[in-house]
């Protein structure tokens, strides 16, 4: 799939957030919607597939979370 860059990155950030959801790892919608945003911006390097995108938007995620025991 091509597009142009913000609306991959976009995509990729919904995918994300769909997946986090739908799993049950977001405890806080607003505050994960800030952060996939904010990763959003840093997505813009390099990566254009989006499926990639949102796999590392959803690492991110994780990787802010503490670990539940």
């Amino acid at each position: 799939m091509s597009g142009s860059v913000p609306v991959v990155v976009e995509n990729a950030v919904q995918i994300a957030g769909n997946f986090l959801e739908r799993s049950g790892e977001i405890t806080d919608g607003y505050e994960a919607g800030q952060f996939l945003v904010m990763t959003r911006g840093k997505m813009l390097a390099g990566e254009r597939r989006q499926l990639m995108l949102a796999n590392q938007a959803i690492n991110a995620y994780r990787k802010s979370k503490p670990e539940v025991a």
